[in-house]
């Protein structure tokens, strides 16, 4: 049983096979382009099978799926473009902790060092229950975004 049926039309067979002969485009859209061409079921078609799509392009079986699923869904915009992430972060640093951080990048560095490290300030904040986790980068992150180094 076939879930989502692929059916071009001549222009957006057309369009397709603009994207994968000229331009510069993302791996993502050349991905797409060949998956819907070789999907098409429709009069300008040369179908193949999902299993000889997958081998060529090296993809899985899923990603076919959700490829088709999207055309039928959204159209061939909505197949071609990427989606934006929808996941939300969690800001572990406001305007106390960088307070915080800035105060802890004054003060001495712990003994048996000449100065502060982004990983040593990460685990001090957390020592000192600042934050509950943080990595080094998002120590970094924060001083970069103050303007402020550790020196070298």
């Amino acid at each position: 049983m076939k879930r989502y049926v692929i059916k071009l039309l001549k222009d957006e067979v057309e369009e397709l096979m603009a994207i994968i002969n000229k331009g510069s485009h993302s791996s993502h859209t050349f991905r797409t382009a060949y998956v819907l061409l070789n999907c098409d079921e429709g009069e300008y078609a040369e179908k193949i099978t999902n299993e000889q799509i997958s081998k060529v392009l090296k993809i899985g079986m899923r990603t076919i799926d959700r490829i088709k699923k999207r055309f039928v869904e959204e159209g061939l915009e909505g197949a071609l473009e990427r989606k934006p992430s929808a996941r939300v972060y969690e800001k572990k640093i406001d305007g106390e902790v960088e307070a915080k951080l800035v105060q802890l990048c004054c003060s001495e560095p712990p003994t048996g060092y000449a100065k502060w490290s982004l990983r040593l300030l990460a685990d001090k904040m957390v020592e000192l229950n600042y934050v509950d986790s943080i990595s080094y980068v998002a120590v970094g992150n924060t001083l970069k975004k103050m303007n402020l180094s550790l020196g070298k």
